[in-house]
């Protein structure tokens, strides 16, 4: 049977139309007849300082530039972006798998349905409670909830009721104020009602834009369906999310291919619905129970990983750029400064692995609070046989926070732009204008100062507060940077959840 083509639209509904298989080749081919094109490249890097953007084929031609001088500019130019928008501050979140039943076949995942090794697991509410608890007791305000798709085991009335639980847990001072959803395609009517249940992103990577790929590493179950899973986001949209997340898991096909429909879906976006995705993840293929990466020759390396990064900072500016602990230190730290603006720390990516790691004690040196104010361990992946993936930084959260202070950066537990309305167009109009940073700052202060009040150690504590100190000096406005000082203090005395 002869192969379907379509053209390309990016304002289509059809998938393999705004993914346009001919259009990211046809890009492949241009960007690599270009690679030597000093003239055209230093014209796309010129019109990337302007913030405006690149499109896919723009950024393609970047990637595939290997001259030092002008790789130095990009990576120069995306630092300087980086912090024009998103200034010091790193977003921190953690995942929380629910259930790792599913009924997908994918070759690489290890929750794939014909994996016999790992022991089948889905949390019930009270199981939710005290992973939520322990969160709580390290300092996170913001989670990313994941879940296998098996519609006996995980049906959406049970992502439903979790999201209430876990909204509805509070211990001493903590509360989760964002819960995003990682869980999969599903129709508008029940995109709708987690918009109901108050969810913050949808979340949802494609893993391949590549059709026949994706259909090799999917050979059964419902995310087989290319254009139900490619089209998601469509619908999410139409059920009045309007915070999105996109990704990819690079190294299941070529970095060049995942790329290019990487941007395209944003394009997509911004052209069907005026707004683009709210996040971009760029996580890459890692080992996990019965998973060997040797099986996926396409995997990046960490020089180009960081060009990626790079890249989509100059081609999405407005966009926030997701790292999770998959990756180590070393690379974090660099794709930090290249265009990461949240991360996780102290994540366990097994299921009711937060509650385990507390309750037996297996921890970094860390510590957070126990119910009598005392020290307690508070890293450590004790339930690893649940893992999805294998996690590469395991520190703590109080060690990610200490470092990310030593490296100059603001830890962020902010959740207000969610709270307050200010997503989708909304949010995107502010960030385009600069006008966030009014509101980002004083929350990334004040969020970081209840974290060390209730949960950081002395270490911690004290850089913690010698950057707040010089944080609330570059408050732009006399007026906030005023109320901001006010507010500090009032954290200090006991008080809770300030936000602009």
């Amino acid at each position: 049977m002869e192969k379907e083509t379509y053209g390309y639209d990016p304002a289509s509904r059809i998938a393999d139309e705004f993914i346009c298989d001919r259009e990211i080749r046809d890009t492949m081919e241009y960007a690599a007849a270009h690679r030597n094109d000093r003239a055209l490249a230093d014209r796309i890097i010129r019109k990337a300082s302007e913030c405006r953007g690149l499109s896919h084929r723009e950024a393609a031609v970047l990637m595939e530039c290997s001259e030092p001088d002008l790789l130095g500019r990009m990576f120069t130019l995306a630092r300087e972006i980086k912090r024009k928008f998103y200034g010091n501050r790193i977003v921190m979140f953690a995942p929380l798998y629910l259930s790792d039943w599913c009924v997908n076949g994918c070759v690489y995942c290890p929750y794939h349905a014909e994996n016999r090794h790992i022991p089948r697991k889905r949390l019930t509410q009270e199981e939710i409670r005290r992973e939520v608890i322990a969160l709580q007791d390290m300092g996170h305000k913001r989670i990313a909830i994941e879940s296998g798709e098996d519609p006996v085991h995980n049906p959406i009335e049970y992502i439903l009721e979790s999201i209430g639980t876990i909204y509805g847990t509070r211990h001493r001072n903590g509360a989760i104020r964002r819960v995003n959803v990682n869980i999969a395609a599903t129709t508008v009517e029940n995109y709708s009602r987690l918009k109901d249940a108050g969810i913050g992103t949808y979340i949802l990577f494609q893993e391949t834009y590549d059709r026949e790929r994706y259909e090799i590493l999917h050979p059964y179950g419902p995310k087989k369906d290319y254009r139900w899973h490619t089209e998601a986001m469509d619908r999410a949209m139409e059920g009045g999310i309007d915070d999105v997340g996109i990704g990819v898991l690079f190294g299941l096909d070529t970095w060049r291919y995942d790329m290019t429909g990487l941007l395209m879906h944003a394009e997509h976006l911004e052209a069907r619905f005026g707004v683009g995705p709210h996040t971009i993840s760029v996580p890459r293929i890692c080992p996990a129970d019965d998973i060997d990466t040797g099986n996926f020759p396409d995997a990046v390396p960490d020089d180009i990983f960081c060009r990626i990064v790079a890249v989509l900072r100059l081609a999405v500016p407005y966009t926030g750029m997701i790292i999770s602990t998959r990756e180590t230190e070393a690379v974090r730290a660099k794709v930090l400064e290249l265009g990461i603006s949240q991360i996780s720390g102290g994540s366990r990516t097994s299921v009711g692995g937060y509650a385990e790691c507390r309750d037996t004690g297996t921890a970094s040196s860390a510590t957070a609070k126990d119910d009598d104010g005392n020290g307690k361990p508070a890293g450590g992946e004790t339930a690893g046989s649940t893992a999805q993936f294998d996690i590469s930084d395991k520190r703590s959260l109080d060690e990610v926070v200490g470092w990310l202070l030593d490296n100059g950066h603001i830890p962020s537990f902010c959740t207000a732009c969610y709270r307050e309305g200010r997503t989708g167009d909304r949010f995107m109009s502010l960030v385009k204008t600069g006008k966030i940073a009014d509101c980002c700052q004083p929350n990334a202060l004040m969020t970081l100062m209840e974290y060390l009040q209730d949960y950081a150690s002395p270490e911690t504590r004290a850089k913690g507060l010698a950057a707040i100190g010089q944080g609330l000096g570059n408050i732009r406005s006399g007026k906030v940077r005023e109320l901001t000082g006010h507010r500090l203090a009032e954290i200090e005395a006991g008080r809770r959840d300030f936000r602009f």
